[in-house]
């Protein structure tokens, strides 16, 4: 399935988005659960709730919040591909480096990402990110994609001067509105094989990353046993895994996104991510 959240008659709701079109269930669920991320150990009523029901709508013409609006966590990945951490003479690291972002710091698929005045340092980072469904804490490698709902695309959006004002990556990576997460999600049973994905994003068209989920430093599995060693994961947290080469400030000279640029950030049997940026 492809689970999605998006606004309906201005007000929050979720459901499933069938090729182009998207059934709504949150008319019959959003009562008993609220919103998408409550209802992820609940898949089986979803799948029945939209049972002989027509689409409401169409992707494109339905305004997309993020799959998880409110997610207790986003948890992102840093330099988590091997061969691009070789080839940049960068350090492997010996455990993963972490860092957050919060919840108004994204928008959903065909979402306005934001510059924000005060730097034109905005760059794009194109990931894949996965969704915990089940609660868990020191789970354990073997077990871990037991604890996986889904899968998305993301786009971690940075300012690259705020990221180095300090030593840790957050200020850089939490102004309002600056990334982006969808377009839908993917439930784990149509992505057998994580490792075979191929994560690629573009500016305007032109391919500008690709990065093989296979040439992680830290596998998913990895990362859920680590993260959960640290603190309960709980349904709706959110693990971008890190991006390839490619970005803006690796480039010379730097390419830096400006109003009126197209991202796309596209995982084959995922989808496409899409966003245009303006200013704020």
């Amino acid at each position: 399935m492809k689970l999605a959240s998006y606004l309906l008659h201005g007000a929050p709701s979720f459901g499933v988005v069938n090729g182009e079109e998207i059934v709504d269930v949150g008319g019959e669920l959003r009562e008993r659960y609220g919103n998408l991320k409550n209802a992820l150990e609940s898949l089986g009523e979803i799948r029945c709730a939209t049972e002989g029901k027509a689409s409401f709508g169409r992707i494109g013409d339905t305004p997309m919040l993020p799959p998880i609006p409110d997610p207790g966590r986003i948890i992102c990945i840093g330099r988590n591909y091997r061969a691009d951490a070789l080839k940049a003479g960068l350090a492997i690291p010996d455990y993963p480096i972490l860092f957050t972002r919060y919840p108004d710091s994204q928008v959903g698929h065909l979402q306005p990402i934001i510059r924000p005045s005060v730097s034109d340092q905005f760059d794009w980072e194109g990931e894949l990110a996965f969704v915990i469904g089940k609660p868990g804490r020191r789970i354990s490698i073997e077990n871990a994609h037991c604890h996986i709902v889904g899968y998305a695309c993301y786009n971690d959006g940075s300012l690259r001067d705020y990221q180095r004002h300090t030593t840790q990556d957050a200020p850089g990576k939490n102004f309002w509105r600056s990334g982006a997460f969808g377009p839908w999600l993917v439930t784990s049973d149509e992505i057998p094989d994580p490792t075979a994905l191929v994560v690629t994003s573009s500016l305007n068209g032109e391919i500008m990353q690709r990065g093989d989920v296979a040439d992680f430093i830290f596998p998913i599995p990895e990362l859920i046993a680590y993260l959960s060693s640290i603190f309960p994961l709980q349904p709706g947290d959110v693990i971008a895994t890190g991006t390839p080469l490619g970005c803006g400030t690796t480039r010379d000279p730097k390419i830096w996104l400006k109003p009126g640029d197209r991202v796309d950030v596209s995982i084959e049997g995922i989808g496409t991510l899409t966003n245009y940026v303006a200013d704020e």
